[in-house]
């Protein structure tokens, strides 16, 4: 495969070196994966940049991590271009977190994941204005929601005019079997409200895993696709692999082709836009 890629999300956690309480409670995940091992994964694709997402560290070690992955991008013997890291919109000291790590070019954003935590967490003073700071860092902001969380999601867009926000997983549309056809209706509606903003992007990732993980094909994922492309175009849109947690459904590599699939009709200056042109621009890259 030739064409160059941007992988705008991918992570890397060593359960030697800091701890991810998480991965106790997911057998898949409760080891490390390290760069080698993104490598053996995307063996065969031209991936030549990576994004670097936090992993939902445990909260004592975000400075840790941050600092350490900050330090393999700048090492240059990989293709780290750029990091997310973690942080705590939701606290007082947020800008002194935020002030041990601007100083690096390779930090390029921060995510707070919120599908895991309550619904108002994001709605606070504290967190609306946390945010809203970042625009003076020139940092982009990760909105990680579940579907029914994305009122939350617009309401924060909303509220920071001036912040470059990247929704992670299509904003997360159930493609399960089973699925309630109006929940996808839903989902679609939200989706169309938040793309209507132009300092959202969006990165097509993560939506394998929304599926029955075992039983899905690129048919089962084209009305996400093709939905999150309707909504914001073809500018705004970027692919992300969501590796190591698309192992549950897909390896890396099935998942780069099916998207490949789905969206080769398109044409190959859409096909480089999603894949490489709209992540060095959103993220900075260059």
């Amino acid at each position: 495969m030739t064409m160059q890629i941007i992988d705008t999300h991918q992570h890397l956690w060593d359960l030697e070196q800091f701890p991810y309480s998480w991965t106790a409670r997911s057998p898949a995940f409760n080891r490390s994966f390290r760069l080698n091992d993104y490598y053996e994964a995307t063996r065969g694709l031209n991936v030549t940049k990576t994004v670097h997402v936090e992993a939902d560290i445990d909260e004592d070690f975000m400075l840790q991590e941050t600092l350490s992955v900050l330090s393999l991008a700048r090492s240059g013997d990989n293709p780290i271009a750029g990091v997310v890291a973690a942080a705590r919109p939701e606290y007082d000291n947020f800008r002194e977190y935020i002030n041990q790590i601007a100083g690096s070019r390779h930090l390029k954003g921060i995510r707070r994941i919120l599908h895991t935590e309550p619904d108002e967490l994001s709605t606070t003073t504290t967190f609306v204005e946390n945010v809203k700071s970042l625009e003076e860092y020139g940092l982009t902001f990760d909105i990680c929601v579940l579907a029914r969380q994305l009122p939350l999601a617009i309401n924060l867009v909303k509220e920071c005019p001036n912040v470059n926000f990247i929704l992670d997983h299509c904003g997360n549309p159930n493609l399960r079997s089973d699925a309630d056809e109006r929940e996808f209706d839903e989902w679609r509606e939200r989706l169309q409200d938040i793309a209507g903003f132009p300092n959202v992007a969006c990165k097509i990732s993560g939506i394998a895993v929304n599926t029955d993980l075992t039983y899905w094909n690129a048919e089962t994922l084209r009305p996400a696709v093709e939905g999150v492309i309707a909504c914001f175009g073809w500018d705004r849109v970027m692919f992300g692999s969501d590796w190591p947690v698309c192992t549950l459904a897909a390896s890396l590599r099935q998942w780069a082709e099916t998207l490949m699939t789905l969206t080769k009709d398109s044409g190959e200056e859409n096909q480089q836009k999603l894949f490489y042109g709209n992540a060095q621009r959103v993220y900075r890259l260059n």
